[in-house]
């Protein structure tokens, strides 16, 4: 078969996933419509991201638990990622308290199930779809020890709001011992390398405390106030 044959095979072979990537895009569409429009009302609200891996009976789960239910107390809706380990403790503190408790759930090949936890669920197949809902609806990120997914959400976070794409929050890492590591790692390679400024450290802190978190999410707007700026609500449409 000639080149000009081969290509001629291939872009024939392409044309039904072309209309499939198009068709695609009106179903990621609908997930920011339908999301925004569910979310909208929740606000003020946190963010808690942490393995999905952690049991009940671990200490972990257990102060997440306890964190949501008082950030839920406190007048704060609780996103999660909807599923189990540190997600579900996350939901399962901020249902039993006052405030809702928001699931942002996830479809994956394994994994993931929908924690029973939900004041409000909402299920999305693109992660960048659901990211986006983390970051545009949260006043804070509270941050527990887990895996890849965390650190990408953590990563995430710190670059959007480093770069300008969105407003400055409180990001606060808990469980020192878990995190020490990694922002040791900042200070001695990434400075020292000169990848981050000495100032994007204070874009993060480190908090092991529950009233503590609550504490110093208050005391961040106190000046400010939780609802977005003219200048903020601008930036935000950029994200």
């Amino acid at each position: 078969m000639s080149l000009q044959n081969k290509l001629a095979t291939t872009q024939s072979l392409e044309k039904p996933w072309s209309a499939k990537e198009s068709w695609r895009l009106f179903g990621i569409m609908a997930e920011f419509v339908e999301g925004t429009e569910r979310l909208d009302p929740i606000q003020p609200a946190v963010s808690i991201f942490g393995s999905a891996r952690t049991r009940p009976e671990h200490p972990y789960y257990q102060l997440g638990e306890e964190i949501a239910k008082q950030l839920s107390n406190s007048g704060f809706s609780v996103i999660s990622g909807g599923g189990p380990g540190i997600m579900e403790a996350a939901n399962k503190g901020a249902y039993f308290g006052k405030s809702p408790s928001v699931g942002l759930n996830i479809q994956l090949p394994h994994e993931q199930h929908r924690n029973i936890y939900q004041d409000i669920s909402q299920t999305f197949r693109h992660f960048f779809a659901r990211k986006y809902m983390f970051v545009k609806f949260a006043t804070a990120y509270v941050v527990l020890p887990g895996g890849f997914g965390t650190l990408d959400e953590l990563m995430e976070a710190l670059t959007l709001i480093q770069t300008g794409k969105t407003r400055k929050m409180p990001i606060i890492l808990v469980c020192s011992d878990f995190w020490r590591g990694l922002l040791d790692w900042f200070q001695q390679t990434l400075i020292v390398e000169g990848f981050i400024s000495p100032e994007d450290m204070d874009l993060v802190q480190i908090i092991d405390e529950p009233s503590e978190v609550v504490s110093a999410i208050f005391q961040y707007y106190e000046t400010c106030g939780f609802e977005p700026t003219a200048a903020e609500r601008e930036i935000q449409l950029n994200l």
